[in-house]
């Protein structure tokens, strides 16, 4: 559980903007058209490498729902995703 490692304004940077994406989303969720959907994405993509809390209740939540985490993993291309799908096709 490493987090990246840039300067600490610039990830407060990512964390905030990632923040507002978050509540855009809720807000433009009850509209019509797909657009909560992808800002979700985007603040849920720049808020999870930048905070260790995010991390583990995101690990938390691909253990109780691992159909959905995976799929989350594999949209947002995250290294995991790929981990997980070579263990996959390897055999054992």
């Amino acid at each position: 559980m490493k987090l990246r490692q840039e300067h600490p304004a610039l990830r407060t940077a990512f964390l905030a903007l990632g923040v507002v994406l978050l509540i855009g989303a809720a807000v433009l969720g009850p509209l019509p058209g797909p657009g909560g959907i992808f800002l979700f994405a985007g603040g849920l993509a720049l808020i999870l490498p930048n905070s260790r809390w995010a991390m583990r209740r995101f690990a938390r939540f691909k253990r109780a729902w691992p159909r959905v985490g995976g799929l989350l993993d594999r949209t947002m291309r995250r290294p995991s995703a790929r981990r997980r799908r070579q263990r996959a096709l390897t055999p054992r």
